[in-house]
């Protein structure tokens, strides 16, 4: 008999009643003492769901969308039929994650969207190069730097590979008159988990403070 359940809440409330009031046999006192049990033993089940849902360990349903929705504003929602246990996971992987890094920055993207950014700092040697120093040449990785841009970068961050649209064909693939469907597309047709306002969301919780990114999102 698990405590808190209908028949406990009975024999609680029996055990304080005087035993020389009633008989031994008791039908009509245990039906009405059986409805208030329903009632209380409801009420101390709630309780206790509302108990678990003030620990992230414990919380379920909307209430660890709640929990998240606190912590990381739109970043970290949850994905279309994911569980709480993969959820819960998520959560606490991003809430002892680095922040305020560049580092931080590109492993927050890259596990969002399964893609690595690109991050281009113009004050930066290793991303611009240098005269007489490795990586600046024709075709090779390197761009213009600037100090004119203090606490300033350029990045590229990058959709999730989709699934595309089904039964449609992309140029230079199956698709034209007589052999495949072709049709105009937009991005709200391509079936992704990750938004790219998800993305931005991202970027701004990994930012440092008092920094500005120059950013685009790329297929």
């Amino acid at each position: 008999m698990a405590v808190g359940d209908q028949s406990d809440m009975l024999a609680r409330i029996k055990a304080v009643l005087p035993r020389t009031w009633f008989p031994d046999t008791t039908p009509v006192l245990d039906a009405l003492l059986s409805g208030l049990g329903a009632t209380w033993s409801w009420l101390y089940g709630f309780l206790q769901y509302v108990s678990a849902q003030t620990r992230i360990k414990t919380a379920s349903d909307v209430f660890l969308d709640i929990i998240a929705k606190d912590f990381f504003g739109n970043a970290l929602q949850r994905k279309q039929g994911e569980p709480d246990s993969a959820y819960r996971a998520r959560i606490f992987r991003n809430l002892l994650s680095p922040k305020a890094t560049r580092a931080a920055l590109a492993n927050i993207l890259t596990e969002m969207t399964g893609r690595e950014p690109i991050i281009f700092e113009p004050a930066r040697p290793a991303d611009t190069g240098s005269y007489k120093g490795p990586a600046l040449a024709y075709g090779q990785a390197g761009g213009w730097g600037s100090l004119a841009l203090p606490n300033q970068f350029f990045l590229t961050a990058f959709r999730p590979y989709g699934n595309g649209v089904a039964s449609v064909a992309g140029y230079g693939g199956v698709g034209g008159y007589g052999v495949g469907p072709t049709e105009y597309v937009d991005f709200t047709m391509i079936s992704s988990e990750i938004t790219d306002e998800e993305i931005i969301a991202a970027v701004v919780s990994a930012l440092p403070a008092a920094s500005i990114a120059w950013m685009r999102i790329n297929s």
